[in-house]
């Protein structure tokens, strides 16, 4: 299974100081929009996404279809696949992508401590 790109959303109380936080670390904003609450840093090969107000946890998450630099590429697994294959292996899902749809979806389960797993497709 082809999960693709992976990140860290972090749940924060206040975007700003939790930008600027990182920013001191060597991380640099490539996308997202500050007014909505939500920005994507990346230092190196490394991303996160800071969200403040939208998960209730830190969260997981895996991008189909886009490489480290949130770049498409051609050869993935669309989210409904994958989709189709954790539940074929039992896993129980949160929430759910419409199978009859097709382009972006995401899914979300929980591994056995509690953390979200977020499959987050933006392409298609």
């Amino acid at each position: 299974m082809k999960l693709g790109a992976f990140s860290n959303s972090l749940s924060v109380k206040n975007l700003a100081d939790s930008q600027a936080f990182y920013e001191k670390l060597g991380f640099e904003q490539v996308g997202g929009n500050a007014a909505q609450n939500w920005v994507i840093l990346r230092n190196g090969e490394t991303t996160i996404g800071l969200f403040q107000g939208m998960f209730p946890k830190n969260t997981m998450t895996f991008n189909p279809g886009w490489n480290n630099q949130a770049e498409p590429i051609e050869d993935y697994e669309d989210v409904r696949k994958i989709q189709h294959q954790l539940k074929a292996n039992g896993l129980e899902l949160v929430t759910e992508v419409d199978e009859s749809s097709s382009g972006p979806g995401s899914c979300m389960l929980m591994d056995p401590d509690g953390n979200p797993i977020l499959i987050d497709q933006h392409v298609g």
